[in-house]
């Protein structure tokens, strides 16, 4: 709305300087053509009205003087009138002042619409620069919106970028929790085998510890060792067994082997050293 304002007003300004200097070219062109032309009204010293004008009226010049209403001189084409002459000229001095008068007031109003233009003119000049400094700040504004868009753009598409990695390391971590669930399942499936083994393991380690003390029993019972002390070493195996490293006979390894079958099969052996036997193996105990 201020932008068509504005241009209106400019219109109508540049309309209004238009006519004012057809008047000012026109009137100059007249004094081109018809010189020292005045209309001039003042006060005498004895305060009676003076009034001299010069002026072309009907392809005629004159010059005319009066004081106090009454003419003193007159001059028409340069010819200087007569007193007694003067009412032959007072229809045509008549229209002249009529027109003169016609012309202050045309001037007089020429000359407010002169300053209501200027007036309107620096208004427009005002509301143009408001126009201007308010289309500075809105382009300011867009270019701040322009950026701004741009930059809710960039951080969309890294967002999008991040929400698609987060996405993908959702998946990595349900496919990761699903491998965990498994591998925990499948440890505790183990945990418990490891504990059936266990138990198993202390059942036969406790049947290991009564057969050999039952082995024992035997080596002192048939004269192989004197005492539990004396003894310090006894391997039994699918081909032999020894006691205190000496190799027994037949005869007593086919009894003991017969007895002791189990420990015969996984190659037993008794006492501190084991570096150089593989199969079951009992640690000699100190009294």
């Amino acid at each position: 709305m201020k932008t068509k304002f504005l241009k209106y007003s400019l219109l109508s300004l540049a309309a209004t300087l238009s006519v004012i200097t057809l008047k000012a070219q026109q009137t100059a062109d007249d004094q081109s053509e018809r010189y020292n032309n005045y209309d001039v009204t003042g006060k005498d010293a004895s305060g009676r009205t003076v009034e001299t004008f010069h002026t072309f009226y009907k392809d005629h010049e004159y010059k005319l003087k009066s004081v106090g209403g009454k003419i003193t001189s007159l001059y028409v084409d340069g010819i200087k009138i007569q007193p007694d002459k003067y009412a032959q000229y007072e229809t045509v001095i008549s229209h002249i002042k009529e027109q003169m008068r016609l012309d202050r007031m045309l001037a007089r109003k020429d000359q407010a619409q002169a300053l209501k233009d200027e007036a309107q003119a620096r208004v427009d000049q005002k509301l143009a620069m408001r126009d201007q400094e308010q289309a500075e700040k809105d382009r300011q504004q867009a270019r701040r919106e322009e950026l701004q868009a741009k930059k809710d753009q960039e951080d969309a598409l890294k967002d999008q970028a991040q929400a698609k990695l987060d996405q993908q390391q959702a998946v990595k971590d349900r496919e990761q929790a699903e491998k965990d669930q498994a591998q925990a399942k499948i440890d505790q499936e183990q945990a418990l085998k490891d504990q059936a083994q266990a138990k198993l393991d202390q059942k036969r380690a406790e049947e290991d510890q009564r057969m050999m003390k039952e082995m024992i029993s035997d080596l002192i019972k048939d004269g192989i060792v004197p005492d539990e002390k004396s003894l310090y070493s006894v391997t039994l195996s699918s081909t032999g067994m020894t006691v205190n490293d000496k190799k027994q006979p037949e005869e007593v390894y086919n009894r003991y082997k017969e007895k002791y079958k189990r420990w015969a099969d996984y190659n037993f052996s008794y006492g501190d050293d084991q570096h150089s036997f593989r199969g079951v193996h009992m640690s000699r105990r100190e009294e």
